[in-house]
């Protein structure tokens, strides 16, 4: 395995973060277990969840297998905090009062002291980002979290956060966590270079484009009976475009020609762009992490990466993977 700093912090994440967004939806947690297990026999150290997955219960799962193997001190463990955790007006959002209360929430349920990445899990732009950020900076000196990031954020959103940490002294964000795959490459304009100038790690989410890239959408009528799309519909459903799946069935034959599954070789494509820290895979099973971790010390030829490009161009998209971001304002063109 290949390990990398996270941002410009000397914290060694493991060059693919397990995301967890499956565990009890639809994945059992019998099976959620042995994932973990297999994942850090591999040599992968980064875990990712939220508080918001399953209303906890996805942390509840994670803090329960911990435990049980007694492996925590071997996982870099990062959550988010965000989404509405209860029907109050203040169980939501970037507040301090939120915050502090999700923290604790989310210690309890992890079984543990501490939470090594502690994210945002979406902007706040209704709560002054000093406000946010020095709720932050209090948990890190308490120990209870030992750095702080972002996700989903526009790059200015990102910029004022860092600006206003070296303004004040505060906790700075180490990485920036964004949806990007070959067919929604928009973080490409800014948000990338942003990152790279300023030291953020970046964990790229949705790498595999809901199965798309993975090439479980041959023809693109109908949603595969265990996909996300059919399962919850929405905003994941919205994700499968007929031009992605017309994407999805040229990037299965360049994968097959290169050697490897379409699942392995979209993450690989994540893997190695410029700035990317460690892409977060999300596999329902062990076998498909499995068929993944080889992935982690393999390289993107020059051919392969020049004929991913001309399916979607640098900087453009062929599908809305931050439809759960509204700021994203740029229209996907058919």
């Amino acid at each position: 395995m290949i390990y990398k700093n996270l941002g410009r912090s000397g914290l060694k994440v493991s060059a693919f973060c397990l995301g967890t967004d499956n565990f009890a939806n639809p994945t059992p947690e019998d099976e959620c277990a042995r994932m973990i297990d297999a994942a850090l026999d591999g040599g992968l150290n980064f875990i990712d969840t939220s508080d918001s997955y399953v209303k906890g219960e996805c942390e509840r799962i994670i803090g329960r297998a911990l435990a049980k193997n007694k492996r925590r001190d071997e996982v870099v463990l990062a959550t988010k905090v965000y989404y509405p955790t209860g029907s109050g007006p203040n169980d939501r959002g970037g507040s301090r009062r939120h915050i502090l209360k999700a923290c604790e929430d989310s210690l309890r349920r992890l079984q543990t002291d501490r939470i090594d990445l502690y994210q945002t899990h979406r902007p706040s732009f209704d709560v002054p980002i000093e406000e946010t950020l020095e709720a932050m900076n209090d948990l890190v000196r308490q120990g209870k979290v030992l750095y702080v990031g972002g996700t989903t954020s526009p790059a200015w959103k990102v910029m004022e956060a860092i600006l206003t940490s070296e303004m004040r002294g505060l906790a700075r964000f180490v990485s920036e966590q964004s949806p990007y795959n070959l067919l929604d490459r928009r973080i490409e304009n800014e948000l990338v270079p942003m990152c790279r100038e300023h030291g953020l790690g970046i964990l790229p989410w949705g790498v595999m484009g809901m199965g798309v890239l993975a090439g479980r959408y041959p023809d693109g009528r109908q949603y595969p009976r265990d996909s996300r799309a059919a399962l919850r519909g929405g905003i994941y459903a919205e994700r499968v475009t007929p031009k992605g799946v017309e994407v999805g069935r040229s990037f299965s034959e360049i994968a097959r020609g290169a050697g490897l599954s379409p699942a392995q070789l979209a993450v690989l494509w994540a893997k190695d762009q410029p700035g990317i820290t460690a892409p977060i895979i999300g596999p329902r099973t062990t076998d498909q992490l499995l068929h993944l971790l080889p992935v982690a010390e393999m390289a993107l030829s020059e051919s392969v990466a020049k004929a991913c490009d001309e399916l979607v161009p640098p900087g453009s998209a062929a599908a809305n993977f931050h439809n759960s971001a509204p700021w994203m304002k740029m229209k996907i063109l058919p």
